[in-house]
């Protein structure tokens, strides 16, 4: 099977960059890796889930309004072809499981052309905030992953109220040596109000913030940046092996900040006040 070299990744990551910024297009903007954005702007939405709602966990309680200053976020979840342009530069390590090999992607430095344009998997936190970083963002903060994905009104589902269907979403599935996995913007479909994709289904992502089951209760109505310290930090969406009932977009996970598995990455989020381009 053929696997990608440094010289043959560099000629797909042009041809990735070229149609990153073709994609770029009204209230989206470009980030410094290629990774298309798009514009989320200030104002309140409704974050967290109403008591009178029986499916919510208890952390997701109250429902309260909250007040964001807008913020640029990744229309895609960040894939294999980016991450590997990251390592070529920095000589982080490469994302593979921890314990069992037919869970990774990735063999060493070189993972199968055609898992290109998959997400990148079995990341951790430190992993994500690094790769972040060096794209020059940062990741999303909890409320502005729960912004983009409910849009203003809470929203149970990033495309409406309607319960998923697999056309919106990649869910449901097995993982079949990485089959799973789907391209990134597979289903448009499934698109929030502002034209994020894969905010539910194919992977789980890492947010900023460490967790608390009660932030919801005592955290700031403006710009919340989560609990200023803790053992557990926030995941947020839902992956590939996911139950429809996990992917509505208040529902909340955590996890210990070291965890790689195969069902979780992430994409990253930049103020609205900075320059997005390269």
């Amino acid at each position: 099977m053929y696997r990608f070299s440094i010289s043959a990744f560099m000629l797909m990551v042009i041809a990735l960059l070229s149609g990153s910024v073709s994609q770029a297009g009204a209230g989206m903007s470009t980030g410094k890796d290629g990774a298309p954005m798009a514009l989320i702007p200030a104002g309140e939405f409704i974050m967290g889930t109403s008591l009178s709602v029986r499916d919510g966990g208890r952390d997701e309680y109250p429902e309260r309004r909250i007040l964001l200053d807008a913020f640029y976020l990744d229309t895609f979840e960040i894939t294999n072809a980016r991450y590997l342009e990251f390592i070529t530069a920095t000589g982080h390590r490469v994302p593979e499981h921890p314990r069992d090999k037919t869970l990774s992607l990735w063999q060493g430095p070189a993972f199968p052309a055609v898992f290109a344009d998959h997400p990148v998997v079995n990341v951790d936190w430190v992993d994500a905030q690094a790769y972040c970083a060096w794209a020059g963002r940062r990741l999303p903060t909890e409320a502005e992953w729960e912004r983009a994905a409910r849009g203003t009104t809470g929203l149970r589902f990033p495309w409406g109220n309607s319960e998923p269907t697999r056309t919106q979403a990649n869910y449901l599935n097995q993982w079949r040596n990485g089959a799973a996995l789907e391209p990134v913007g597979s289903h448009p479909q499934g698109a929030s109000v502002e034209g994020v994709q894969d905010l539910q289904g194919n992977v789980w992502e890492w947010v900023a913030d460490w967790y608390d089951p009660y932030y919801y209760e005592k955290g700031s109505v403006r710009n919340p940046q989560g609990p200023a310290t803790g053992s557990q930090k926030v995941i947020r969406g839902s992956g590939w092996e996911s139950e429809a009932p996990l992917l509505r977009s208040a529902h909340r996970l955590h996890s210990e900040p070291t965890n790689r598995n195969h069902s979780l990455g992430f994409r990253c989020a930049m103020n609205a006040g900075s320059s997005p381009t390269r």
